[in-house]
């Protein structure tokens, strides 16, 4: 069954869904969106160094966002996560890992295949690294889900209840990290935000607890990933691009189906 790439390429979509729907519920609850585009961006120069140095790439893409994840929370513990801020170092990075490839010289690597992604060239070993990084996101995310809700309800009241939110704002930016890393060849570092932030906006408007709306843009996830591979494959479009397409028409249809509930 792994020898079809199609069926490789779902799997890898669906292991990458279990990590994006829950995360992306609490990117869209703290509004973090520029902040996953800046660690995503990060990627592209971790791909480059990667290359340079002769590591793994996953292990160098994990570096970087993770490092540029921190860098964020930090900034915005202190106040300064301003939108200027987060996008001064989120085009930055994406410059600096463009100059970086460029640099490589014999060493060219596909920048399109990293920057758009590339869901039907994934081996076993890339199924092998989505699954185990998607699990530990997830892994994350559940054992700290009551901390993590309430030091994103309110902070005040979290830290009353014994709950550092710059603890919690941390474990956000090692799930983000690990699951920019292990997602950046299947959806690429200019799309990931968005397969994070559309599927969960559309579960939106469909739950009314939290942990419904986790749940609903996980299958919401789950069915872009079904979508774009068919369309993708059927018209010969290119398979990421298409994936967070479908999400977007899902999104569509959310808001044509069900208005929003408070």
């Amino acid at each position: 069954m792994f020898d079809d790439f199609l069926t490789r390429a779902a799997l890898a979509g669906f292991g990458l869904s279990l990590a994006t729907g829950p995360l992306g519920s609490f990117v869209v609850w703290r509004r973090m969106a520029y902040f996953g585009d800046a660690t995503a961006h990060a990627a592209v120069l971790g791909v480059a160094l990667s290359f340079a140095v002769g590591a793994p790439v996953y292990l160098g893409i994990l570096i970087v966002a993770l490092a540029m994840a921190v860098t964020v929370a930090q900034l915005s513990g202190r106040g300064q996560g301003s939108d200027t801020v987060l996008g001064v170092l989120a085009h930055s990075a994406l410059a600096f890992g463009l100059v970086a490839a460029s640099l490589l010289g014999s060493m060219r690597i596909n920048l399109e295949a990293w920057l758009f992604g590339d869901i039907l060239f994934v081996t076993r070993g890339d199924l092998a690294a989505v699954w185990g990084g998607a699990l530990i996101v997830l892994a994350l995310l559940v054992s700290r889900w009551n901390a993590l809700l309430t030091a994103t309800l309110n902070e005040e009241l979290a830290r009353s209840a014994g709950i550092s939110p710059a603890r919690e704002r941390l474990a956000l930016t090692l799930a983000l990290a690990m699951t920019v890393a292990v997602s950046i060849k299947i959806v690429g570092a200019l799309l990931i935000a968005a397969l994070l932030i559309i599927p969960a906006a559309s579960a939106r408007r469909f739950a009314r607890t939290p942990e419904a709306m986790a749940v609903i843009a996980t299958c919401a996830s789950l069915a872009a990933v079904a979508l774009g591979l068919f369309a993708s494959v059927s018209f010969d479009t290119p398979a990421g691009p298409s994936i967070v397409a479908a999400a977007a028409v899902l999104f569509a249809a959310a808001l044509i189906v069900r208005p929003r509930l408070g």
